[in-house]
């Protein structure tokens, strides 16, 4: 073999790589080791331990600290370690409509929601979307006319076209989606999360994010959806507020004199009783439960306003009640906050609240010392606009950095410096609040319309420098000062697709994932050793060799490692075996004609080539097509089955020969089988292609069934990846009968869909719902749980939700394209390259057809099984992911054949032939290749067998399908691809004899 001595240099070099690259695992692991010993079990100390050794030197050789060796280890995904993956929507709406100075112009704000609407049923581009949509609407005027202004004079001109208004357009929107991906990146990265995953999805307004070890949601939420509003205003004290807010309850009672008040509230009264924080006779208590609930009745009737809302008041030297000093003007239980909202909101109360007017709520419950597990109650705020444009007295681009910090207390604050414009603003403020030291005012710093806190301020506050201080905790100053550094978002950014895995579901994820990994490979290290004998030890050892590559590259790319990946893997070793199967069969086959050992093996690697290079390139091209149209999961897999193919080939081929040339100048005695498996597949003549007919019958009637059980299933039971929803793992601590549990559900899910089934175990519940899908609210997803832990409790077992999935209806349609266009394209690939490759149409459209066949038989079996299994046959990305594997197999296993045929010609001198002859070849080419198949199709069959029963439920209807597809790929390649050939042959010869 030639270059022996650069396959050397390049596999010592790529060990040098790989050790060099997994080496970190080794450190940060004895670091986190002696951090277990140190804390004992007190996970404070553990996670005190490990900061403490952030910059400390742990690598002994090459001296680097354990925050960078931390960073270099193997990156294990939300399946393996728990965390979050996120969606964030960039609203690209919002962005328009502010570029357009929030115009009230129908046809525009029309053209806005149309544009939305179809963006969601799949549309691609939004702005191209607008701009289409007001031209129908509006088709006499100027875009220009809305956009236009003299902060964007130099880019827009005020005789601009449509075309060019939407090209500005387009280059706002594009810079819009890449400073939030920036600002959401310094987020996060303040948030401590470890190896965050980030990507732009190209062609959208979308944002994937990946968090590993991340479980709080709220704090998430918090910190990627705020927009970071940081604003500045004088606030009214209670007593100016006090006499509006009597008008407003009295202007109320005249109005609501006549109804009902159906929704009483008892729990703020009650509460903030006990604070002492009432006027006169808005809230007494009562001994008799009946008494008070008639008082509270007629309170609400006379006085709607004051029945919810308890104004700050403290007791007089008069014993009587008097308003409290500050800027706080009502308590508000955290349930009846809407209700005020919408009285406020109200034409009858609107128009008497000064324009100088804007209430705002305190961003968190305020600290009024009751007792735990009281009502939460919020403190109201009256902000005073003092422009005539409505704008704060100061903005958040006066912040030149911001930090968190600790007050002379003690408790957490954010100290804030400002730019040098800003400071000379804040002095005035702050002195104009403390001119009159018998009235001191206050301040309220706003961030995305919510009070942090509103301090009274007591001196002018020169220098700039300030703080934020509240009811907070450490992680709250932290994300504050987090976000106001990071910037504001320059448009509103949603979550639209979520996916929570928690820690536990990671470790029995990584103990499942291992262990079918495992002994996937003992299967596949036992079966080598005794069917090939020594032969069987060198491809063992290529197999070992091909393994510590893999795992190496996989780190130092900085890949995740996900369960998908950990199957992509042993899948990947599995066919790499098939490598060394096609090699041995023909080495037996030379061996069989006499040839000595050392000529036998050079010629059987020779004439395998070709068939291992064809095989694994149409696979390797599959893989790339699952890493462009997939996301998440399937890219896992993609990423392990494109670096596994080429690491497989270089081990499988060059290293296998390597060892083998080694072992013949050592004059070792090679064997290639012992006395059961040497004459194993001989003397076979099968008539395959005698039978076409039967095989196509067979599939026919498989694929009618299959008709049939979709329109009796009404359609196919399709993920919530397709049809968008929100999906709930929750372990019971006892056997669930889901039918119960869905009884349960369905009335706390109102009007929406909820399916709920077994995930692998009786106690194991997968729940999915459509519940408020499509509510752009931030508290939409607090209320579906809210929802779930009601219906749930109703059950009266104890249960944990180990995971949840969000995906809105846009990443649904966008998933649902995808998956046509990865399978469509992959068809389109695969024909272009077998044409090309063997240079005949037929041979293209036989395997083309041979595809879409396995892709029916798959969905077929999925139509028919689907209920009489124990697991989920749900259509999803992971689905989609199996499909395209399948047509890998089939492709690999058709172009062996093909391989067959082509050297067969070749031989014979004829570029083709026809009749009796082309069935004798072909027969003779699927029996002569028969080993090689039965042998590969076996050997991958074992391991996804080995993972289906160890790999965990979350992968089962992904290893399910393609434990189906490796039947039917065998069967197709066998039976229906090749037959397909000769049939496709004799028409074209047919057709130019009639011609």
């Amino acid at each position: 073999m030639q270059g022996k001595g650069f396959i050397k240099f390049m596999a010592i070099l790529l060990g040098i790589v790989c050790v060099y690259s997994l080496s970190f695992n080794f450190v940060t692991s004895k670091v986190e080791k002696d951090a277990k010993a140190y804390a004992k079990g007190d996970p404070e100390k553990e996670k005190a331990y490990l900061d403490s050794m952030a910059t400390v030197p742990v690598y002994p050789v090459l001296g680097f600290n354990y925050q960078f060796c931390k960073g270099k280890e193997i990156n294990l995904g939300l399946d393996l370690k728990g965390g979050m993956n996120v969606t964030m929507e960039i609203s690209l709406a919002e962005l328009v409509k502010n570029l357009a100075g929030n115009t009230a112009d129908a046809n525009f704000n029309q053209a806005l929601s149309i544009a939305q609407q179809k963006l969601n049923a799949g549309g691609k581009d939004y702005i191209d979307l607008f701009v289409s949509e007001f031209e129908k609407l509006s088709p006499n005027a100027k875009l220009v006319d809305f956009f236009s202004n003299q902060d964007n004079a130099k880019e827009l001109k005020p005789d601009a076209s449509n075309a060019e208004v939407k090209k500005y357009l387009s280059a706002q929107a594009t810079s819009a989606i890449d400073r939030s991906f920036i600002i959401i990146r310094s987020r996060i990265d303040g948030f401590g999360v470890v190896s965050p995953n980030m990507q732009k999805q190209e062609g959208t307004n979308r944002i994937l994010i990946e968090m590993p070890g991340v479980q709080d949601k709220e704090r998430v939420h918090k910190l990627l959806q705020g927009s970071a509003e940081l604003q500045f205003w004088q606030v009214y004290q209670n007593d100016e507020v006090y006499p509006v807010l009597e008008n407003i309850n009295k202007t109320l009672a005249a109005t609501l004199k006549d109804t009902k008040t159906a929704d009483t509230t008892t729990g703020a009264v009650a509460d903030t009783a006990k604070s002492g924080s009432k006027l006169a006779g808005l809230a007494k208590k009562t001994e008799a439960t009946d008494s008070a609930a008639v008082k509270t009745n007629e309170l609400a009737k006379s006085n709607p306003l004051f029945a919810v809302l308890n104004v700050p008041t403290f007791q007089g030297q008069n014993g009587q009640p008097s308003l409290r000093p500050g800027p706080v003007v009502g308590w508000v239980a955290q349930k009846d906050t809407a209700k005020v909202n919408a009285f406020f909101k109200r034409p009858e109360v609107a128009g008497i609240i000064p324009q100088s007017y804007k209430f705002m709520w305190s961003v968190k419950p305020a600290d009024l010392g009751m007792p735990a597990g009281g009502a939460k109650i919020f403190e109201l705020y009256a902000i005073k606009v003092t422009s005539l444009d409505g704008k704060p007295d100061l903005g958040g681009d006066a912040i030149a950095d911001a930090r968190a910090d600790y007050d002379q207390n003690g408790k957490p604050e954010v100290s804030m410096s400002m730019t040098g414009d800003g400071s000379g603003k804040w002095k005035k403020i702050t002195a104009e609040a403390s001119a009159d030291p018998n009235n001191k005012k206050a301040i309220a710093i706003v961030l995305d319309n919510a009070v942090y806190s509103a301090p009274t301020v007591q001196n002018e506050i020169a220098g700039g420098r300030s703080s934020i201080t509240g009811n907070f905790t450490v992680n709250d100053t932290q994300d504050l000062a987090n976000i106001l550094k990071a910037g504001k978002l320059p448009a509103p950014a949603r979550i639209v697709g979520e996916f929570v895995v928690g820690p536990t579901l990671g470790e029995t994820a990584i103990h499942n994932g291992l262990l079918s990994f495992v002994l996937a490979f003992v299967v596949i290290l036992v079966f080598m050793a005794l069917y090939y004998n020594k032969a069987g030890w060198v491809a063992n050892l290529a197999l070992v060799i091909n393994l510590f590559f893999i795992m190496g590259v996989l780190v130092s790319l900085g890949a995740v490692l996900t369960l998908p990946g950990i199957a992509g893997i042993v899948l990947v070793i599995g066919l790499s075996v098939d490598a060394n199967i096609l090699i041995f069969e023909r080495v037996r086959e030379e061996l069989t004609l006499g040839k000595p050992t050392p000529v036998a093996i050079k010629e059987g690697f020779k004439h395998a080539m070709s068939s291992i290079i064809d095989s694994n390139v149409t696979v390797l091209v599959l893989g790339v097509i699952l890493y462009v149209f997939g996301t998440g999961p399937v890219q896992g897999f993609a990423t392990t089955l494109c670096i596994g193919i080429l690491s497989s080939l270089f081990c499988a081929v060059l290293i296998s020969r390597l060892v083998f040339d080694a072992l013949l100048e050592k004059k070792a005695n090679i064997t290639f089988g012992n006395s059961m498996t040497i004459h194993a597949f001989k003397n076979i003549a099968f008539n395959f292609v005698g039978h076409r007919k039967l095989y196509y019958i067979i599939s026919s009637v498989i694929i009618l069934l299959g008709v049939v059980f979709y329109v009796k299933n009404d359609g196919l039971n399709l993920g919530i990846d397709f049809k968008g929803g929100r999906t709930y793992i929750v372990h019971f601590d006892k056997s669930m009968d889901t039918e119960d549990v869905k009884g349960k559900l369905n009335a706390a899910f109102t009007e929406s869909e909820t399916i709920v089934k077994t995930a692998g175990a009786d106690n194991e519940l997968k729940i999915t719902t459509t519940f408020h899908i499509t509510d752009t609210d931030t508290q939409a997803d607090k209320l579906v749980e809210n929802a779930l832990k009601s219906g749930l409790d109703q059950t009266g077992a104890k249960y944990t939700i180990e995971s949840n999935e969000k995906v809105g209806p846009i990443i649904a349609s966008d998933i649902v394209y995808g998956a046509y266009g990865a399978i469509l394209f992959s068809c389109l690939v695969m024909f272009v390259y077998i044409v090309v490759r063997f240079k005949k149409l037929n041979y293209g459209l036989g395997a083309v057809i041979a595809l879409f066949h396995d892709v029916l038989l798959v969905l077929s079996f999925y139509t028919i099984l689907d209920g009489v299994l124990p697991f989920s046959l749900e259509i999803g990305q992971d689905f989609i992911a199996a499909i395209l594997t399948v047509m890998g197999y089939t492709m690999t296993e058709t172009v062996v054949v093909f391989d067959r045929i082509r050297e067969k010609l070749a031989e014979s001198g004829k570029e083709d032939l026809h009749g009796k002859e082309r069935e004798t070849l072909i027969n003779f080419a699927l029996n002569s290749t028969l080993s090689r198949t039965i042998l590969t199709s076996l050997t991958v069959f074992f391991v996804l067998l080995v993972i289906f029963i160890f790999g965990g439920a979350s992968i089962r209807g992904f290893i399910f399908a393609l434990l189906i597809g490796r039947i039917i790929g065998t069967y197709s390649s066998l039976c229906i691809s090749t037959p397909i050939v000769l049939d496709l042959g004799e028409a074209k010869v047919k057709g130019k004899t009639q011609a």
